[in-house]
Order: C-alpha cells, then structure tokens, then sequence
C-alpha cells in the first residue's frame, strides 16, 4: 500500500477509483478504515483518497512530542493531494478529521475545491471554552498511556473498530493534534467561499450546536441531520449518510460540467 515520506514520518493512504479528487479525514482514534462502508459509492465518480493520520492505523507513531501538531498534519493533506497529482480537492473529515479539513481550507484556500464537513467542531472562541476542551484532550492521552488501547473498547463505533499497533502515538496526538492553540480556525468561517455540506447525527449531541453554528456562519453552506445516527453517522447510517453526500457532489459535477460548456 503506498505512503508518503514527511521527513521520516510514513504516512499510509490509499486511492479509490478516478475522476474529480476527494480527501477523506478521519476522526481521532480512528483510521481510514471508518469509510469502508462507503468506498463503493464515493470511488464511482470520483478518486477517494483515504489516510491515516499520524499516530494513527497503518501510518507512523513518531516517539517525538513536536511531530504531531495541527499544521503538520495540514502540511500532511498538502502532501497527499501532491503524491495523486491533484492541484484541488473535495476535502472533508468526521470530527477531528473535519476540523483539519477546516484548518485546510484556512492555509490552502485554492486547493479545495469544496468542503464535506461531518460531526465537527470549529474549535472555540473563548480561551476559557479552549481550555476545557484541551484539558479534556491531555486526559485523553494520559488514559492511553495508563490503559492503552483497552480506552478504545468502550468509545463510539469508527473508533471502538479500529486497529492500531499501540496507543502511544494516540496518546502523542491527543496532546498534539486533538487540542488547540486559539481561534483562527472558527474566526475563518465567514471566509469560506467554496460549497460546503455540514452532516450532523440527530443523536450527536455534542455537536449539534456545532454544526448549527457553522451552518449559520459559512456562506451557502448547506446541512444535513441524519435520524438516529450518532457521532459515527456514516457507520450508524451508512444509507442516509451517502443519500445526503451524493447529491451534494453531483451537484459540483454539474456545476463543473456547465462551467466546462460554457
């Protein structure tokens, strides 16, 4: 399967099909094994590329703190559209995977074509909010380094799932890439200018303001609550989850072919 090599660090990913590229992020704790439920649908018009994010799956667990932050794993989404050749992208993540897709957007405005924002946070306006979500975050990794990957047994379902070699790279990126330095992510909102879907889980409580918050807050974007689905609302869902996504990506390839014959 193939990687990339970020300055020693391997990151695993892996393509799905042809057509107009789609970058899939997954959420903390998961891995790229999350959307197996829908490669079918999303590889038949388009080329899916699927990853694992530092720390996390197949990818490498660097023993060092300073290699998992926000912007390396920015850097790394940078990287993968470069290795399949893409100037531009569908980008889109569940959780934190959508967050980074979000702090994409934010560093990369002309490579994203649109977003697919899913069960996500924006982050926090109020340092005292960030703080409270951070120290949530370093208890995280303090229980992965305490328990190990028993912590995943009893977590939600594309993370109770998933196959990691250890917990330490968890624990790594708790404290690097799940907490949060300040407010530019949520504050980039209104800049938004590509079409965005933002899909909640009716069930998702602590995301639903969340999501009604971006939905106000990025120009034109649309959104979806899916009934009885939680916060893994492609897994729980798998059905209305791709009956929400499809239309919302057709409607781009329409826009792309009328804008190709215009």
């Amino acid at each position: 399967m193939p990687t990339i090599n970020r300055d020693g660090v391997r990151i695993y990913y892996e393509v799905h099909g042809s057509g107009p590229p789609l970058l899939l992020t997954h959420g903390y704790s998961s891995t790229s094994g999350m959307w197996q439920g829908q490669i079918d649908a999303l590889s038949k018009h388009h080329k899916l590329v699927l990853w694992d994010m530092r720390g996390h799956g197949q990818s490498d667990y660097p023993d060092d703190p300073a290699a998992y932050s926000e912007d390396l794993t920015v850097a790394d989404m940078a990287a993968l559209l470069d290795a399949i050749g893409a100037e531009k992208a569908i980008v889109g993540g569940l959780s934190l995977g959508g967050y980074m897709s979000l702090a994409f957007y934010r560093a990369h405005p002309s490579r994203v074509r649109a977003l697919l924002i899913i069960d996500t946070g924006p982050g926090f306006k109020k340092d005292e909010a960030r703080e409270v979500w951070n120290k949530r975050a370093h208890d995280t990794g303090d229980r992965f380094e305490r328990e190990g990957l028993e912590v995943l047994k009893s977590a939600s379902r594309e993370r109770s799932s998933a196959t990691h070699r250890g917990a330490s790279g968890l624990a790594r990126a708790a404290r690097g890439m799940l907490t949060q330095r300040d407010a530019r992510v949520i504050e980039s909102l209104p800049d938004i200018k590509v079409p965005s879907l933002i899909v909640v889980g009716a069930d998702d409580t602590p995301f639903l303001a969340a999501s009604d918050y971006m939905a106000a807050k990025i120009p034109g974007a649309q959104k979806v609550v899916i009934p009885a689905a939680g916060h893994a609302v492609n897994i729980d869902q798998p059905q209305a989850f791709i009956d929400a996504v499809l239309p919302f990506l057709d409607s781009l390839d329409a826009k792309a072919t009328a804008k190709a014959a215009s």
